[in-house]
């Protein structure tokens, strides 16, 4: 399993990138088909923010759904140990999930890369003066709005067509609010949001996608 460090606005040092395959030897307990283990360090140069300053994010590319996990803290070794724990029981909540789908006869669901772009290489470019015309899943850009200060970050996603409960279980796994999805059985953008406690919301366009065919169940 390949593990791959990289920092933004900061530098990675050789004792950390030890520690994080120190780390990490579990990933392949609880992920065996792993083949990459993408690890980005990010450091928050806002004063302001000191407690959470050292900011890390792991993503976990298997067979199966993108998983990921990320945490913040003073010291990005601290952040490293509370981004693995969650990591860690998204990857047991995966296992398990691909048990029970085999049990039942069940297809592991397809896998949705929910990655930002190019996070494993150099930073991102700067902002452009305006938004940019994307045409390949995963292309991202980001550009200022006018003369503010705001920065749009723009991505296309490759829409993938699926249940209610399928774009929950994507959503949960790799730690979003919401997750963009296809419903399968209305052909129509939707998105499932998280409300309180375990209480989900789904919100759907008054549209349909072109080329995607309603499914009817039977029976």
């Amino acid at each position: 399993m390949e593990i791959a460090v990289v920092g933004r606005h900061t530098e990675v040092t050789d004792r950390f990138r030890d520690h994080v395959e120190d780390k990490l030897a579990k990933v392949s307990q609880l992920a065996p088909n792993a083949r990459r283990v993408d690890v980005e360090v990010t450091h928050e140069k806002n004063p302001r923010l000191s407690d959470m300053s050292e900011r890390v994010e792991l993503t976990v590319r298997d067979k199966g759904p993108v998983i990921r996990a990320e945490a913040a803290a003073d010291d990005r070794f601290a952040a490293l140990d509370l981004a693995i724990d969650k990591l860690n029981e998204r990857l047991r909540r995966s296992r398990d999930r691909r048990k029970d789908h085999r049990r039942r006869g069940a297809d592991v669901m397809p896998p949705v890369d929910v990655r930002p772009y190019d996070e494993v290489q150099a930073d991102l470019p700067e902002p452009e003066a305006e938004p940019a015309s994307l045409s390949t899943p995963g292309d991202a850009v980001e550009y200022q709005l006018g003369d503010s200060p705001v920065v749009i970050r723009q991505k296309l996603h490759r829409g993938e067509p699926m249940t209610a409960d399928e774009a929950v279980e994507h959503m949960e796994l790799v730690g979003h609010d919401f997750f963009l999805f296809i419903d399968k059985e209305s052909a129509r953008p939707a998105a499932v949001y998280r409300r309180r406690g375990w209480s989900y919301g789904v919100i759907e366009l008054d549209a349909k996608c072109s080329g995607v065919a309603p499914v009817t169940e039977l029976g």
